[in-house]
């Protein structure tokens, strides 16, 4: 007796952690009738994917700001703090966030020097992200200096976007 109230409690929990059965297939076309918009009838979301979703679209509208300078400069423009917060209320929110600020410069200069410049812009961004309260530890710099120009073209309006700071994340 003892053991066959061993094997039906085994079973009992096993029933249990089992997946949940498909719906017949009567009943699952009901339910698709009683539906009235078409998200409805696809596979549901799990909590866990869709807040992935969430992070990833955050993360992706994040990297695509830039915080833009003047010819020879590495002085952050007014016009940008709010840019600059953004990216620290984000940073500050995950833990597991490492921002990598990337600073670029025009193909004005020479090689060395461009890199120069391009870290001295991404080390004044990075300033100022830790002046928001960033932990020094959730950023890194590099620079690229003119390697990674947006624009090809050799007249300003290339060389002014081509002279900007970028942040890449990497959630751990």
């Amino acid at each position: 007796m003892k053991k066959l109230s061993v094997v039906l409690a085994s079973i009992l929990v096993a029933a249990c952690a089992s997946t949940p059965k498909q719906e017949s297939a009567p009943a699952a076309q009901a339910n698709d009738k009683n539906m009235s918009t078409p998200a409805a009838t696809t596979a549901p979301v799990s909590d866990v994917e869709s807040e992935s979703q969430k992070l990833a679209a955050e993360v992706q509208e994040l990297q695509k700001q830039s915080v833009y300078f003047d010819f020879d400069k590495s002085s952050i423009k007014a016009q940008y703090q709010d840019v600059i917060a953004k990216e620290a209320q984000f940073v500050k929110e995950h833990n597991n966030d490492v921002v990598t600020v990337e600073g670029n410069a025009d193909e004005r200069g020479s090689t060395e020097y461009n890199l120069g410049l391009g870290n001295r812009r991404a080390e004044a961004v990075e300033k100022r992200l830790e002046i928001l309260g960033v932990q020094a530890k959730q950023i890194k710099v590099i620079s690229n200096g003119e390697e990674k120009p947006r624009l090809t073209c050799h007249e300003e309006k290339c060389w002014q976007e081509n002279r900007r700071a970028d942040f890449v994340h990497t959630l751990g």
